[in-house]
């Protein structure tokens, strides 16, 4: 029985020595063997995902740190460890859009707009210089009549597969918006997707990052966090909202993907006691203050919509 707690008091002690570091210090380097020297198996996939920010090492890495050690790697971050991790805005666009993908697929029951989207696809569609019926005349005179006669068929048929193709692409990227084009699951679940980029991604960058920012760096400045560090905590704080948004959509069947506002103070607490130093204490009364600070804003918002709305309406 001793013998176990003094391992979980071991394994407790070595998770919190990475916490602080991000990385294990006993663990030596990783040693090429002579399988991979020779391009064995593990060659095959080296370096393939490298150029999907979501599926490479600072991808990962950046997922797993702001899980475990959040406040450490932001601490890190801000203190120049830059190449370690994703970008705060390439983290927050990516995993933003991944959580909507999923979530669009599992609610791929999409409501119908407004009639008011026939006049997006009209414009959409005037966009397109040439339509179905388009005619390509030739007039060289150099040629026959019979071959001006087959460039004149070859290049119509070029012309109308390229006018469907721009169609068909165009229908996909407005599914959202023209709901009649949907005839199957994955249309839906593309549109429910697209719906949510362009609803619920302005509001998440426009109402919450660019207020949760200034509101951060209110309640930060006597701490010597200015406004670039504060934007990095921003938005790496709402990249763990949207993490645990995607634990409970799968935790809950697709049935739910929201998180309580207790819930998004608990986390923002524990990255300021880690990022900070500080403690459990210190480190409640900040959240509270930003809390604070973040209402004043979306209130003096509120006003002064009002106050340009009551100018207006009265020129």
């Amino acid at each position: 029985m001793k013998g176990r707690k003094h391992k979980l008091k071991v394994r407790l002690r070595a998770f919190h020595i990475w916490q602080l570091l991000g990385y294990s210090p006993w663990k030596s380097e990783w040693k090429v063997t002579e399988e991979v020297r020779e391009g064995g198996t593990k060659d095959f996939y080296k370096g393939a995902f490298d150029s999907i920010p979501f599926l490479n090492d600072d991808g990962k890495r950046t997922f797993v740190h702001l899980l475990l050690r959040p406040g450490y790697m932001i601490r890190d971050y801000i203190k120049g460890k830059h190449d370690m991790y994703l970008a705060p805005l390439t983290s927050l666009i990516i995993f933003y859009a991944f959580f909507s993908l999923v979530s669009s697929v599992a609610h791929p029951d999409f409501k119908e707009k407004t009639p008011d989207s026939e006049a997006v696809t009209d414009s959409v569609s005037a966009s397109v210089p040439v339509s179905e019926g388009t005619v390509i005349k030739l007039n060289w005179e150099s040629e026959d009549s019979a071959k001006v006669a087959e460039k004149e068929k070859s290049m119509n048929v070029k012309m109308k597969k390229a006018v469907e193709y721009g169609h068909a692409v165009i229908d996909l990227l407005y599914l959202d918006q023209n709901p009649e084009n949907i005839d199957s699951p994955r249309k839906a679940s593309l549109a429910a997707f697209e719906d949510a980029i362009r609803s619920q991604g302005i509001h998440y960058f426009l109402e919450i990052f660019l207020i949760l920012w200034p509101a951060m760096r209110i309640s930060l400045r006597k701490r010597s966090i200015g406004w670039a560090a504060s934007a990095t905590t921003a938005a790496y704080v709402l990249c763990q909202f949207s993490f645990f948004m995607l634990f409970v959509l799968i935790l809950s069947l697709g049935k739910d993907n929201e998180i309580g506002i207790l819930f998004m103070g608990l986390l923002i607490m524990i990255d300021y006691h880690q990022m900070l130093g500080i403690g459990y204490r210190k480190s409640f009364w900040l959240t509270v203050k930003t809390g604070f600070w973040y209402l004043f804003l979306i209130i003096l918002l509120i006003l002064l919509a009002i106050i340009l709305l009551s100018i207006w309406m009265a020129i």
